[in-house]
């Protein structure tokens, strides 16, 4: 008879296993994904994937898995009262906080009309962000400046859904570049603005807690959509405000 396998093996049989057939949770989501022909990379979200009652058992599984990993680092988890619960914590802390976004619908969001017709220049901001980076899963922190140049056909949202909806995006693991550019596909199909500008700014612990080791470097970029992108005038009033704010 095969010996369990070392990562599977702590857990309670109903916890590792979700059915009567033994096949773990996080295979069967996979399956079901790979059954639709959708990607599921690291800042996809796979939230309509999952069925209830899942994630309780995808945190068991993974908690198991990590206690394999916290083996292989030789950290003597039974006796040191400061990690016997640790896989537990950080399974918790990624499915639940760190990359909830990838795990949970989007947040309902109410859209109004323009009534007003309103066309001026609106900006938030900066609106804080917690993120990883997809490459070690070090923390990326920073802060997002969002600007839109509504059209008497744009939908209105409240601005804590601006916040919202950055976080729902942000909570994933992450390269900044394509973070940026997912919140502003999801701004621009929610308000069908004339014109829609995102710059982020963060710190990537990345460089400052490992590699060259550099606490002052930054990341800085933007997305520049409709009017913004075609109006340097607009570009630049958009620029001068949030760089006014940074200040």
């Amino acid at each position: 008879m095969n010996a369990p396998h070392p990562l599977m093996s702590d857990l309670p049989a109903a916890a590792a296993t979700d059915d009567e057939d033994g096949v773990p949770v996080s295979q069967r989501i996979r399956e079901r994904i790979k059954a639709s022909r959708q990607r599921f990379h690291a800042n996809d979200n796979i939230a309509g994937f999952i069925e209830p009652g899942e994630l309780e058992g995808l945190l068991d599984e993974i908690a198991g898995k990590m206690r394999g990993v916290l083996e292989s680092l030789v950290i003597d988890t039974e006796n040191d009262h400061n990690t016997q619960d640790t896989a537990r914590r950080v399974a918790k802390m990624y499915l639940h906080e760190v990359f909830r976004g990838r795990y949970v619908p989007q947040p309902a969001v109410t859209e109004f009309p323009n009534v007003e017709h309103l066309n001026e220049l609106m900006i938030v901001g900066p609106i804080t962000v917690r993120s990883a980076c997809s490459h070690h899963f070090c923390p990326i922190m920073g802060r997002v400046w969002i600007g839109v140049m509504p059209n008497e056909h744009s939908d209105l949202i409240g601005l804590s859904k601006y916040a919202r909806l950055a976080e729902w995006i942000m909570s994933r693991p992450q390269i900044q570049e394509e973070a940026v550019t997912q919140v502003a596909d999801l701004l621009q199909d929610k308000i069908s603005p004339d014109g829609l500008a995102i710059v982020m700014e963060a710190d990537h612990f990345c460089m400052q807690w490992r590699g060259v080791k550099d606490m002052d470097s930054k990341m800085i970029n933007s997305v520049m959509r409709g009017s913004f992108l075609k109006d340097p005038n607009l570009r630049r009033e958009f620029l001068a405000l949030v760089n006014n704010k940074k200040g």
